[in-house]
């Protein structure tokens, strides 16, 4: 069955197309146009939607959101296996995020073996489960943030070699502080498998970013956190991943774990490299209250988290599509606010071939918004799911 959706502004790239219009044909995108165009009389089996009937004047098509990092949501944390993944899946689909990689928090070496293969399962049967981000366990720790300090190991060659093969091919991000002993050994292992190695939850200065990003780190964990800030005589590893246009830089645009004003600073030095990621645990699009978040206690009040007992940030109850408004209102225009959460994350795992674009080839993946960027309907491999 095919799908058409018209009569909205569709993003693509840091443009948004007037009037414009978009084909599916069972679960990838057969063609795009403008006006009437779409028009095909005799066609059978066609669902015609009318994007301004449905979500109003001034509605967007986007395709659909990619998260690079998050741990749950809907109440669900990703290290609870995969029945909490597709529940928490459905609740960050609901906010458009179609495509998602499923962050693991430091575990033991055992229980996080098993949570790869149980997600490298996932990958084949819902292709909106891009494979798993291991953002533990080579973490610095005294940059830990909110992962059990009894967990962290030095990225040894055997224990990398590891993990990468409980993944099977669906490691697709592994955050590694790169002043640690054989971080830089590890990066050039990560790197060589295919997958994607991040700078995060480090002590490094400049000097030793830079060395991972020429090692072949190509990705910054949730920027200004779990790091050294920005200083104008020691740039830290964000001054670093700014100044490497080979870097592609997380932000968690909530409000809580970076200041506005840093956000516009940061989204203004590094156009079309920063990725918007949520780092949503399971009170996202749920309530406050308490939650784990591994083997740590999560209090959740007024949508933020933290450590409980503690003033420690852990993850954050962001959604893509909020994510989205945030940087809109920061005064990034739309269609870039809304590239920072496709094409730009979809890049930096190397999947701007399959999804992050409405463009004939890639995976019917889509998000319908209203004037004032919310969510009014969701596809997924061509089909509506919201």
């Amino acid at each position: 069955m095919s799908t058409v959706i018209h009569s909205a502004r569709m993003a693509d790239g840091d443009r948004l197309i007037e009037d414009a219009w978009v084909r599916f044909d069972g679960d990838r995108v057969l063609a795009t146009g403008t006006g009437d165009a779409w028009r095909s009389p005799g066609v059978a089996d066609e669902e015609v939607i009318d994007a301004a009937q449905l979500a109003g004047i001034g509605a967007v098509l986007s395709p659909g959101f990619v998260d690079l990092h998050g741990h749950g949501g809907g109440g669900w944390a990703y290290d609870d296996g995969p029945e909490a993944i597709r529940a928490a899946r459905r609740a960050h689909r609901a906010h458009g995020t179609t495509s998602a990689v499923i962050s693991l928090v430091a575990a033991p070496l055992d229980d996080l073996a098993r949570r790869l293969d149980a997600i490298a399962e996932l990958t084949v049967t819902d292709p909106g489960v891009l494979g798993s981000h291991l953002e533990g366990p080579f973490l610095a720790p005294a940059r830990r943030g909110a992962h059990d300090p009894s967990a962290l190991t030095l990225p040894e060659a055997g224990v990398v070699a590891e993990l990468l093969a409980a993944g099977r091919g669906t490691v697709r991000q592994v955050t590694i502080a790169p002043e640690l002993p054989g971080a830089i050994e590890a990066i050039e292992a990560v790197v060589a498998v295919g997958a994607f190695a991040a700078v995060g939850h480090t002590e490094a200065d400049a000097a030793q970013a830079r060395r991972a990003f020429d090692a072949g780190a190509t990705l910054l964990t949730h920027a200004f956190n779990a790091m050294a800030g920005l200083h104008h005589r020691a740039p830290g590893p964000v001054g670093a991943a700014v100044a490497d246009r080979r870097v592609s830089i997380e932000l968690v645009a909530d409000g809580t774990h970076v200041h506005d004003d840093v956000m516009r600073i940061l989204l203004a030095a590094a156009p079309g490299r920063v990725a918007l990621v949520t780092d949503a645990m399971a009170a996202a699009a749920a309530s406050d209250g308490r939650y784990l978040l591994g083997t740590e206690g999560v209090e959740v009040r007024g949508g933020v988290a933290h450590l409980a007992g503690t003033d420690v940030i852990a993850g954050s109850t962001l959604t893509q599509d909020a994510a989205v408004r945030r940087a809109a209102q920061l005064g990034l225009p739309i269609a870039a606010a809304l590239n920072a959460a496709t094409a730009v994350p979809a890049r930096a795992i190397g999947l701007a071939s399959e999804i992050g674009a409405l463009a004939p080839g890639l995976r019917a993946d889509a998000v319908l918004l209203d004037a004032q960027l919310e969510v009014r309907a969701v596809w997924a491999a061509g089909t509506r799911v919201v």
